[in-house]
């Protein structure tokens, strides 16, 4: 007990007869005090006395699939000085292999008491992975906002980039180039953001069914994009579109191991303009997502819930820019 306070007390910045106060529930103790050491008991992991429970911290959840891929790591890095910045102290998620699932971090939040969850690249985004937890968060009223597309189901206000734009962008960009034969590299079948990039690309170069080779399914992996990109440079294609930077540059890679060269032989773009793709050899062309905008906003409405203002149900559609560097180029033989 005498642990906890010092601890408490620390994280606070308040004295332990404070802590001590606030967790008996005596008077004297203002408001923002009595807050200030409920979060730091949150973020501390320790439980909130039995008649404090009832009360959701000023902690909010930011729950990542990953911290390997940079537009992660830049997401939370907007996210969580936004949430400090309007009084809410942020608890990073991070999923890793083999490690707490999604479902497992949902369930840690709900137990600290959190006043809401923000969500990015979950399998809120996968049209055939289990959604039970989002419902429970439904179900206990817990505000949540989802960063980029995902199945329409679960009516959670979205911040999303706009994947049509996106792909015309750089499909315009590879036939302004010479590129007759394109090609993409996209997340699996069921990812949601990847089939509406599909939808876009069939709506800008009229794709027909015989056009169905010119796509390949890949994990968001450099080792998956490689085998996947493999085929489609064996086919023929010279210009991809990638549905992220990683899966970008997996395919420069294979292209490189087929002899060819990137961007004399194969053109690729990738999408999201993570950090260092300025650093790549060659640069990667890519399509960048207003990660900074997209964060505050995700911020903004998920503050608006919990501060009982209503909840926007439509989605909130953001618009990419191209960044064309190195690794694009005019068609062979243009």
């Amino acid at each position: 007990m005498t642990k906890r306070l010092t601890e408490v007390a620390k994280k606070a910045g308040v004295s332990e007869a404070t802590v001590s106060r606030v967790l008996n529930g005596r008077d004297g103790v203002s408001e923002a005090t009595r807050t200030a050491v409920l979060t730091a008991l949150d973020v501390l992991g320790y439980e909130r006395p039995t008649k404090l429970r009832g009360e959701r911290a000023r902690l909010v959840g930011l729950v990542l699939p990953e911290l390997q891929n940079p537009i992660f790591p830049a997401l939370a890095e907007v996210v969580t000085g936004t949430l400090a910045q309007r009084g809410y102290t942020p608890a990073l998620c991070a999923r890793t292999i083999g490690g707490v699932s999604e479902m497992d971090y949902v369930e840690m939040l709900l137990d600290h008491q959190v006043s809401g969850v923000i969500f990015a690249g979950g399998s809120y985004a996968l049209a055939d992975a289990r959604h039970d937890h989002y419902r429970r968060l439904t179900d206990r009223g817990l505000p949540v906002v989802l960063v980029n597309a995902g199945v329409d189901e679960l009516g959670f206000p979205r911040v999303s980039t706009d994947d049509a734009v996106a792909v015309e962008q750089a499909y315009g960009h590879l036939r302004s180039l010479g590129h007759e034969r394109i090609g993409m590299v996209l997340g699996p079948e069921g990812h949601v953001p990847s089939r509406r990039k599909l939808d876009a690309m069939i709506q800008a170069a009229g794709w027909g069914a015989a056009d169905a080779e010119c796509v390949e399914r890949s994990s968001f992996s450099m080792e998956g994009a490689r085998v996947a990109a493999t085929k489609l440079v064996e086919r023929g294609v010279t210009g991809i579109i990638c549905a992220s930077d990683v899966l970008a540059l997996g395919t420069i890679r294979a292209a490189r191991r087929l002899g060819r060269s990137v961007p004399a032989d194969v053109s690729v773009v990738g999408f999201d303009d993570s950090a260092f793709m300025t650093c790549t050899d060659p640069p990667l062309t890519t399509v960048r997502q207003p990660i900074e905008t997209m964060g505050q906003a995700a911020v903004d409405l998920l503050v608006t819930q919990i501060e009982g203002a209503g909840v926007l149900h439509d989605e909130l559609l953001f618009e990419p820019e191209l960044v064309v560097r190195g690794s694009t180029a005019p068609a062979p033989g243009r």
